[in-house]
């Protein structure tokens, strides 16, 4: 699990972790909450820390008691994104963490995305009436954590998950509110349309009336319309399987 905050703060042990990873856990998961670098120009840091995660695990799959071929990754805002970007970019040099003499894989079998940011080039956008989108708000605080300043295009363009999608992409579930003001529901409504034009296995779950920052029963601290739990318990069934 990938914790959010605008890649400039948050931590394992925020409350939406203990949740999600508590009903992992009870599912007879194992479930590990992550830090990674938060701050200014920690990209790709922040990305390599996730990665070197993956492969932590796999390194020390005997003691955790991990199988090292059934490893997801899941992540809620900010940590979506890189949860994304973790599955996405698998074995690209440029995305990989330096490991002189190591070779493992970051490679993951499945993706759980909540509400993360898919599309960084959209951080300028208005709505129809003028008025500066979520996703836009969100960037203008967070933009120094890429170590950019205004739009510096190929370097927020690499960093979007949309730019990354292909055949290659491990199965992803997108969780997102309608109601969302800090990440535009269209950042998952575009990634969840190139899957499906590209023939990645996916599922997409829209929740009307809800917003940010939700874990898989609640949103500001009152029951979701529907729990959550089964979904994500059955995606993570179907694709960790050991047949798979």
């Amino acid at each position: 699990w990938i914790h959010g905050g605008g890649w400039t703060g948050g931590e394992k042990g925020e409350e939406r972790a203990k949740e999600i990873c508590g009903t992992l856990a009870g599912a007879g998961y194992v479930a590990v909450s992550i830090d990674y670098k938060l701050g200014n120009d920690t990209w790709p840091q922040n990305l390599f820390d996730c990665k070197d995660a993956v492969r932590f695990l796999r390194v020390h799959a005997g003691e955790y008691r991990v199988d090292p071929d059934r490893i997801a990754v899941a992540g809620g805002s900010a940590g979506g994104h890189l949860a994304l970007m973790v599955g996405f970019t698998a074995g690209q040099k440029e995305f990989e963490p330096a490991a002189p003499g190591v070779a493992v894989s970051d490679a993951v079998r499945c993706i759980i995305d909540l509400y993360g940011p898919t599309d960084l080039l959209t951080h300028g956008q208005t709505d129809e009436k003028g008025e500066p989108t979520p996703i836009r708000k969100l960037m203008v605080k967070s933009l120094a954590a890429f170590g950019v300043t205004s739009d510096e295009a190929e370097l927020l363009r690499a960093a979007s998950p949309v730019e990354h999608v292909g055949r290659h992409v491990p199965p992803v579930l997108i969780l997102h509110g309608r109601a969302d003001t800090t990440v535009d529901f269209s950042q998952s409504e575009k990634l969840e349309r190139l899957l499906r034009e590209r023939g990645v296995e996916h599922e997409f779950i829209p929740i009307d009336g809800i917003g940010h920052t939700f874990n898989w029963e609640t949103w500001n601290k009152q029951p979701l319309p529907h729990d959550l739990r089964p979904t994500a318990l059955a995606f993570l069934a179907r694709y960790l399987s050991p047949a798979q």
